[in-house]
């Protein structure tokens, strides 16, 4: 048993769980509430990520349908990925909400049945089934921020979002190459608080750049929830401030980040 998977997968499934709590009695109008991403309804945001819990399924048995979705990608690189959750969202929302539901666990199981050291062919580099199993992390935590937001609903702040934090340290460079910067030459020296009051720690102890601050703000910084002026992360150093200006945790083109004051989600209770 892959002990630090089975810890990923854990929380992915409370992560899904929790956001299945803000939809399981909503209406079908409710459903077609604007997120704050550009576009998106709470019901794209569910068909985007059944939609790639299902490919991910693909990916690691299914090299012919794999392969397919491939040449999708290849034929629409720019639209692709909005055009299969718009099609996916065409679905009734209870509909929608079971096929969710189904994929989540077949994806766990999938990634425990990878052999060791195999990786899952990805859109970007090939990936372990612990780095997807936080990938899909990522993406359910983030968006389920935007529904949350939607709903008018805050969430209180959990100590999964390590997972977030740690991907958004590791892809510091992605965000300086997406945007066709150099990237430092020197390690970071990252230290978060999460929510229940840990220390997170990441990087030399003795590294001139350095970023501080509570975890949530990070975590919603890297996945482009917040707007850098809204958090209270320190940097130290240029290029640590430079990284808090364009980081993204996730694949793809750089996004255009969140308007000051956009998201409510630092207010770190639960509505009543």
């Amino acid at each position: 048993m892959n002990a630090i998977l089975e810890g990923v997968l854990a929380d992915l499934e409370a992560e899904g769980d929790q956001l299945e709590g803000l939809l399981i009695d909503l209406g079908a109008a409710d459903w077609r509430r604007a997120t704050p991403a550009v576009g998106w309804d709470i019901a794209t945001t569910i068909a985007h990520l059944t939609w790639t819990d299902e490919v991910a399924v693909k990916a690691a048995v299914d090299k012919a349908a794999w392969d397919a979705v491939v040449l999708e990608a290849i034929a629409d690189p720019e639209g692709f990925v909005d055009a299969m959750a718009f099609k996916v969202a065409a679905l009734d929302s209870v509909l929608l909400l079971e096929r969710w539901r189904a994929a989540r666990p077949i994806l766990a199981q999938v990634l425990r049945e990878v052999p060791e050291g195999e990786k899952l062919p990805w859109f970007g580099p090939p990936m372990s089934p612990t780095s997807m199993a936080t990938a899909r992390f990522m993406e359910t935590w983030a968006h389920g921020l935007d529904i949350a937001d939607a709903l008018g609903v805050v969430l209180e702040p959990t100590d999964r979002i390590k997972h977030v934090c740690h991907l958004g340290v590791r892809t510091r460079d992605y965000s300086f190459v997406s945007r066709e910067l150099a990237t430092p030459d020197e390690d970071f020296h990252v230290v978060l608080t999460s929510p229940s009051g840990q220390s997170w720690t990441w990087g030399p102890t003795n590294a001139a750049q350095r970023v501080s601050g509570p975890a949530q703000d990070f975590a919603m910084l890297v996945t482009q929830r917040v707007h850098r002026a809204d958090t209270d992360l320190v940097a130290i150093g240029a290029d640590a401030e430079k990284w808090l200006e364009i980081a993204q945790a996730f694949a793809g083109p750089p996004g255009a980040g969140r308007q000051p004051g956009a998201n409510r989600q630092q207010e770190g209770a639960v509505d009543e």
